[in-house]
């Protein structure tokens, strides 16, 4: 095997550019690393550098070969590619997220050649594309000042989105290398069978030989290779079975294939992962049950780690995933405007124990569903299931993400809707056809949101059926408390924005720019309305907050009540709810978006205050016809006693008893105290804290009125760092209640906790580990008395 990856010669169609190019990477990275271009996240530069993506771009080098007969393999090839070598054409690609292997033996050299990959101007390939089309095919105008997306077979988030830049990057994000031609094992297709004290596993290899061998688990069996495929079934005794985060270990095992003297091995996880939706009697059940025990989904939407793919690195990944475990989660959503991630990207979800929903490619607009769309499509969808389905984290293959919503959005689709209906149904069967056909019984759903098979019906407003995307509060303006008027069996978006921190937002804006309405922080809210949405919700709950840093804070603190609100509602609701997956976990650029990780890793208020929401065993206020419940969660996969004690507190920190309760927690939900009306004072807020046998140990304050309504009280702050083996240590007392205590640094890094009330006779200790070593970071207290009253 010859890896070509490393150090290509990049040029343009205009010979005005020539200069080095990594790859694997993406030509504006080699631009911007090259002094070609500035930051394109910096300021408003992103507008100057659109000309990129209406260029021709080759990228090119050179290599010596013994000649002998070879095929080209890429991965990530993006997107309308043509491969020469050493002047011969050997391949014209138009899919990024398939897989390209040719047999280029005619066209090799011994000695030295010449390989050129040319990637032809997206946006004039689209043009003609949509211009081709029998009839017009809308894209999502809103979303993409790049037009036409839609026509390609490219990351759809490239031609911008509500949160993401828009310059069609290009360039080749996977592999690129000549392997020799000989027998090869290609791919492996494993489903799983489980009965007590015995799982059977079913393998279709997909191989170029005669024989292969298998082995698993102690277990080897062999099977002649008949017409490209080998098909076997290992029989695994009292398997070690694999668990999502908080369920039990992730016990992978090394399945070896032989054929001769080629090897490849895989590691799978056994485990009985299956989709649990079933007509009842409030609609469609939704949710996951895994090796017999029903499992709620708490997680996020996962986004391209880096709008440019050049910059995307396994241990950033690493680090983001880590945060989702960290916060409780156990399952992320990948959504269908991105990419399918790498296969590392599956191997650490199998690692950490976080469940994978897979959307398949389609996103918010319509496409075309002509033959030649189509088979690219059938192509795109087989070869990527081949590739992902052994791993262990993959709990459901989704169609698109809202093309039924689509049908409504465009006056085309809503004049003839019979048309474009009948159209979509053509691509979704295309999908559903080739999944299936690749991989017996998979965990299917057409689309997200679905009311399920065949049902067309509002899935953003309808909360009875199915999967649910609830976007009335940010998007239609409504209060937090409309998330309680919803009863979702399973919500897979929802979302409120926050500004990104002050250290991501210095990344790309100057002392002149620290103003809401500047150019540049303008040019960093993609979502129409956004920022005046975010300052209006501040005037609905809180008195405003006094300069742009106090700004910035709040709109993280209301970013985190919003999403907890609606979490902790709908987790009181289980087992009718069965899992919460907000929109979104990361960022592409640094940009005010719905994300509870700023891009680059570091924790906005939403992460840490969803490490409290989303801890297994949880008690949530639910309030409601004058009073308020106290509602016991136990996600843990065997019951826990739960002590609770309920107390009224009011602005000076004073505690008053109210309540007390214990309960042993089974899986549903449980009713433990009910705080009647007029059990408060005006000036009180409910404060409760709980304790579990499996070492739960936390707390809450429950706000029944606006934070704007109560008079607050300066806590005086105080705080004393000291140096810790790896970082610092931060300790802080309160005079008064102090809501929302934030601690902020200036540099990198992860703090123990965050956004939390503090009371007085009650100190907390937090740590900070910076991301590198360095002296005392400078650091920055807040809490909603200072950033709305002023100086505490």
């Amino acid at each position: 095997m010859l890896d070509l990856a490393g150090v290509w010669a990049l040029s343009d169609e205009s010979g005005q550019h020539r200069i080095a190019m990594m790859v694997p990477g993406d030509g504006i990275s080699a631009l911007r690393d090259a002094g070609a271009i500035p930051d394109p996240y910096h300021g408003r530069n992103e507008y100057g550098l659109r000309w990129i993506c209406d260029r021709d771009w080759t990228i090119s080098r050179s290599f010596t070969h013994d000649g002998s007969p070879a095929e080209l393999c890429l991965e990530g090839l993006d997107t309308l590619a043509t491969v020469t070598l050493n002047g011969v054409q050997v391949l014209r690609a138009a899919n990024a997220h398939r897989r390209w292997r040719v047999d280029v033996s005619g066209a090799l050299r011994a000695g030295g050649n010449e390989i050129a990959v040319t990637f032809r101007a997206v946006l004039r390939e689209a043009a003609a594309l949509q211009a081709a089309q029998p009839f017009p095919v809308p894209y999502h105008a809103p979303n993409c000042p790049l037009p036409n997306g839609n026509m390609l077979r490219k990351p759809q988030a490239d031609f911008g989105w509500d949160w993401n830049i828009a310059l069609a990057p290009f360039g080749i994000w996977g592999g690129v290398r000549l392997e020799p031609k000989r027998p090869r094992i290609r791919d492996v297709i494993v489903t799983q069978r489980h009965e007590p004290g015995l799982a059977r596993v079913e393998l279709q290899v997909h191989a170029e030989g005669e024989e292969v061998t298998v082995s698993l688990c102690g277990v080897s069996q062999k099977a002649q290779v008949i017409a490209g495929v080998a098909r076997l079934e290992l029989a695994v005794p009292d398997p070690v079975l694999w668990w999502p985060a908080g369920q039990g270990a992730q016990v992978l095992h090394d399945l070896t294939l032989t054929m001769g003297d080629v090897s490849e091995t895989c590691r799978i996880g056994l485990r009985d992962l299956r989709l649990i939706s079933q007509p009842d009697s409030a609609g469609r059940s939704f949710g996951f049950r895994v090796n017999g025990r029903d499992v709620f989904a708490r997680g996020a939407n996962w986004i391209p780690a880096d709008a440019l793919h050049g910059r995307i690195s396994r241990e950033n990944v690493r680090d983001l995933l880590q945060s989702a475990v960290d916060a409780h989660m156990n399952m992320i959503r990948i959504w269908g405007g991105g990419r399918y991630e790498p296969d590392w990207f599956y191997d650490l979800c199998d690692e950490m124990g976080l469940m994978v929903w897979q959307d398949f490619m389609f996103a918010c607009h319509l496409y075309p569903s002509t033959p030649d769309f189509l088979a690219e499509v059938d192509a795109e969808v087989r070869d990527v299931v081949a590739r992902l389905n052994h791993h262990a984290c993959l709990a459901l293959w989704c169609g698109d993400n809202e093309l039924i919503g689509a049908l409504g959005w465009f006056e085309e689709s809503r004049r003839d809707r019979d048309r474009y209906l009948v159209s979509y149904d053509r691509l979704n069967r295309t999908v559903e056809t080739a999944l299936h056909q690749t991989l017996p019984d998979p965990n299917w759903w057409p689309s997200s949101p679905s009311p399920g098979p065949m049902a067309f019906g509002d899935a953003w407003h309808d909360d009875r059926s199915g999967d649910m995307h609830f976007w009335s509060v940010w998007h239609e303006g409504r209060d937090f408390d409309h998330y309680r008027d919803v009863s979702p069996r399973f919500c897979s978006e929802f979302g409120f924005q926050s500004y990104p921190s002050l250290l991501a937002i210095r990344r790309f804006a100057g002392p002149q720019d620290m103003n809401i309405a500047a150019p540049v922080m303008e040019s960093h809210q993609k979502n129409a309305g956004g920022n005046a949405r975010i300052a209006e919700t501040m005037f609905r709950y809180f008195r405003f907050p006094e300069g742009f840093g106090n700004f910035v804070y709040l709109s993280q603190v209301q970013q985190g009540l919003a999403i907890k609100t609606a979490v902790t509602h709908w987790r009181s609701l289980k087992p009718h709810c069965m899992g919460t997956l907000y929109w979104q976990l990361n960022d592409t650029w640094p940009v005010c978006s719905w994300s509870s990780l700023d891009h680059g890793g570091n924790w906005k208020l939403l992460h840490h205050m969803a490490r409290g929401f989303y801890q297994p065993v949880l008690v949530a206020a639910v309030p409601g016809g004058g009073e308020i419940r106290l509602v016991g969660v136990n996600d843990r996969p065997g019951a826990v006693a739960l002590s609770l004690q309920a107390m009224a507190v009011n602005m000076a920190g004073q505690l008053r008893p109210l309540a007390e309760a214990s309960a042993r927690l089974e899986a549903p939900a449980q009713t433990l105290l009910t705080i009647g009306a007029g059990a408060l004072a005006a000036d009180e807020m409910l404060y409760f804290d709980w304790q579990g046998d499996d070492g739960t140990a936390a707390q809450d304050i429950f706000a029944p009125r606006p934070h704007k309504a109560y008079d607050l009280l300066a806590p005086r702050l105080t705080h004393r760092v000291t140096e810790t083996a790896g970082g610092w240590q931060i300790a802080l007392n309160a005079a008064a209640l102090a809501h929302f205590v934030a601690v902020e640094a200036d540099c990198p890094g992860r703090f123990s906790d965050n956004a939390f009330a503090l009371l007085p006779g009650r100190p907390a200790t937090l740590t900070f580990t910076p991301a590198q070593p360095g002296p005392m970071p400078r650091f920055t207290l807040r809490d909603l008395h200072s950033a709305t009253y002023g100086a505490s």
